[in-house]
């Protein structure tokens, strides 16, 4: 009796460890690609890939492979110059055979009309020093943070318009911020990931910070705007530097949220 109570253990052990050999497994690690032209199945160098789930980067090689820290369901979103910009999910397949291929289309490119600055510089330092336009922009440094506003042109009101901002936050910021909390959360760790700090650095279309907080280019200028960066910043720089002033302006809103 106890013989055959011990077959039928042995059996039902068995049975139990097949059912969970084949039961799929939720694996996670690094996952691998080649980055393809769509139409020519070129071989892309630099490829920016952003892991946005795990706020992690990665280049593409000279032959364009890549490998980058990933786990199922994580969302990779890759990027290039001249090349429609492509979010790709992580399946267990993926994880689990290996390399893929991931194949970017190109953007046809329409150059627009080339717009000449209305400062006609004659050669002459002294003369045309006086012509360049000057942006005057001033940031305002508040008691206590540690970090300063920036509230456009100085003027008497700039500084009653910096601090009414700050201390009663808009309504938009509230909503923004409450609602985006978990992306916001995820600029620390961009701004500490060197890859996706030299991508920002060189970019200015906003596609990636638009990708990674799930809003897009307006939410991002209304945000600067309402932490008072002036226009010419918003305008003109990089996604890096806006990076900075968003996580900037968040940590800064938590502080006087909390009291």
């Amino acid at each position: 009796m106890k013989r055959i109570l011990l077959y039928i253990a042995l059996i039902l052990t068995s049975i139990t460890s097949y059912a969970q050999d084949d039961t799929p497994k939720q694996e996670s690690g690094t996952v691998s690609g080649k980055v393809l032209n769509a139409s020519t199945d070129k071989k892309l160098e630099n490829v920016h890939i952003v892991n946005l789930s795990q706020v992690i980067g990665t280049i593409t090689n000279d032959e364009g492979d890549f490998s980058i820290q990933a786990k199922v369901n994580d969302t990779l979103y890759f990027t290039y110059i001249g090349y429609k910009p492509l979010k790709v999910r992580v399946t267990n397949d993926w994880v689990k055979f290996g390399e893929v291929k991931i194949k970017m289309t190109e953007l046809g490119i329409a150059l627009e009309e080339v717009v000449v600055a209305d400062v006609q510089l004659t050669g002459y330092l002294e003369i045309d020093a006086k012509r360049i336009p000057v942006y005057n922009n001033y940031r305002y440094s508040i008691s206590g943070l540690d970090s300063g506003y920036e509230g456009g042109n100085k003027q008497p009101g700039a500084v009653n318009k910096v601090l009414g901002a700050i201390f009663n936050p808009a309504d938009f910021l509230y909503n923004t911020f409450s609602k985006r909390s978990k992306e916001l959360r995820k600029l620390r760790k961009m701004k500490k990931d060197d890859k996706i700090r030299n991508l920002l650095q060189t970019k200015f279309d906003r596609e990636t910070l638009m990708a990674l907080l799930q809003v897009d280019r307006l939410d991002i200028d209304e945000i600067l705007r309402n932490c008072n960066y002036s226009v010419d910043f918003i305008k003109f720089a990089n996604d890096l530097q806006i990076l900075d002033a968003i996580s900037e302006c968040y940590e800064e809103y938590k502080v006087l949220d909390r009291k």
